[in-house]
């Protein structure tokens, strides 16, 4: 590989935002980070990319995707959304297990490993998938090459419900991976439901959807989480947390000391229940979409630390589907081409700071999975990077990269734009227009990651 410099940027990183600093490419690694002017010999050397006027960011890790393969495809598959993902500046990501077949073996989990290996743009982990009968399984996965254990305490899509007391105890008792949590109470969910099918039907506006899905089925669930997790001295990590009241179940203290941690996914912090009569079945996710009240309490959980992670919860579905009344259209959507731009957008109207958003979607992933030298600009580390440029573009079909081919940001202007991503030091997407297609070396291939866990 020749020796890349990316010449005068702004770089964001650990809290810090640093004007004029270059940093040479070797190898796949950041060989070295310059403060001051590059040494002529090293730039001789070097392809050199200007970077003037542009951030330059760790490559963002998504922590919670559903890619759809195997068995899915006609929806999204692993090619397909890691090409959207590094569009988007998302370098890594951790796919969720609830595909078809269920990776719920070990068997079928590597399986899903080596198809990422032969079409994935980005590098890429996957879930094992707990039920309440694949404990041996569950206990026989990884912890140096696999990112957790994905537990569904609510049913979702693919129908993996974990519900039985006595598996879930030994779950959280046993296992020495990371466990990551689905958390909405089904038997909540279910009364709701009934409530609403008795008033309405079968022809439930979507607008019902927070109220069946409701907070207090969110916070059922997440409490009795937490308490496991406390009483078990268990790895817990909370996956979309989308309501207020969920807050108090999480502590104010450094990444470091916390063995429970959070995640709050793009949508509920972009979105609000005031936006179902526009967006309709396209903005139902799970959990659902809530108040404007409890997405102004996730963005101040952020800012002061009780959640960790800003993720996608990236879950394709076809138009066709999505198009459908309530009760027939699937939850879930693409988000992993716009969630950076997304939360830099929000930065812009005065949200989130920019250091928060790359602690969130960089930083804290990989110190919460041990993510093995990536998510920080640093001598040595992975050469995963993003440049971004402050540039107005719209949302449209035209430049969408899902296979899908919709997003719920169609028609959405955000005011910046991702110019280059870096995957272990290649230039795998770069994007030299104000259109937003850009292009892509279509032969690279990420990498799986490993976990440092020790």
């Amino acid at each position: 590989m020749k020796d890349i410099v990316i010449r005068d940027a702004k770089v964001v990183n650990e809290g810090k935002i640093m004007k004029g600093t270059s940093i040479l490419i070797r190898n796949g690694n950041i060989e070295k980070i310059f403060r001051k002017e590059v040494p002529e010999n090293v730039l001789a050397k070097a392809e050199v990319i200007d970077a003037s006027g542009k951030l330059l960011l760790p490559g963002a890790i998504d922590d919670q995707v559903h890619f759809r393969e195997p068995g899915l495809t006609h929806k999204a598959e692993i090619a397909t959304e890691s090409r959207a993902a590094v569009a988007g500046g998302i370098t890594s990501f951790m796919e969720m297990p609830n595909t078809v077949p269920q990776a719920t073996t070990q068997e079928l989990l590597e399986q899903k490993y080596a198809r990422a290996a032969e079409v994935s743009m980005a590098n890429y982990s996957f879930y094992m998938g707990a039920t309440n009968d694949n404990l041996d399984e569950v206990l026989k996965t990884d912890p140096e090459t696999v990112c957790g254990v994905k537990v569904f305490m609510g049913s979702s899509t693919g129908n993996m419900l974990v519900d039985n007391p006595e598996t879930l105890a030994e779950l959280f008792s046993k296992s020495k991976m990371l466990i990551a949590t689905h958390c909405e109470d089904e038997p909540t969910i279910q009364a709701n439901l009934a409530a609403a099918k008795e008033k309405y039907g079968e022809d439930i506006p979507i607008s019902e959807h927070p109220k069946i899905r409701s907070a207090e089925a969110c916070f059922l669930s997440t409490a009795k989480a937490v308490e496991l997790a406390k009483k078990n001295g268990a790895r817990l990590h909370v996956l979309h947390l989308s309501t207020a009241k969920e807050m108090a179940l999480f502590d104010i203290k450094p990444l470091k000391d916390k063995k429970i941690t959070a995640e709050a996914c793009v949508h509920h912090l972009w979105f609000s229940d005031a936006d179902y009569e526009k967006y309709g079945t396209r903005i139902k996710w799970n959990p659902a979409v809530k108040t404007a009240n409890d997405r102004e309490a996730l963005l101040k959980a952020l800012e002061e630390g009780r959640i960790d992670v800003i993720a996608t919860d990236h879950a394709p579905h076809t138009e066709e589907e999505k198009n459908n009344k309530y009760l027939k259209a699937p939850s879930g959507g693409p988000l992993v081409q716009h969630a950076l731009v997304a939360m830099l957008e929000l930065h812009r109207r005065g949200k989130i700071s920019i250091e928060k958003v790359v602690e969130k979607m960089c930083h804290a992933p990989a110190e919460l999975f041990g993510v093995k030298k990536r998510g920080y600009i640093r001598k040595g580390y992975k050469a995963d990077l993003v440049l971004v440029e402050p540039s107005r573009w719209t949302v449209s079909k035209d430049n969408l990269h899902y296979k899908c081919q919709w997003s719920p940001f169609e028609g959405e202007s955000f005011y910046y734009q991702v110019t280059h991503t870096f995957v272990n030091g290649n230039l795998v997407y770069e994007n030299p227009t104000a259109d937003g297609k850009g292009k892509f070396n279509e032969e690279f291939r990420g990498e799986r990651l490993t976990f440092d866990r020790k």
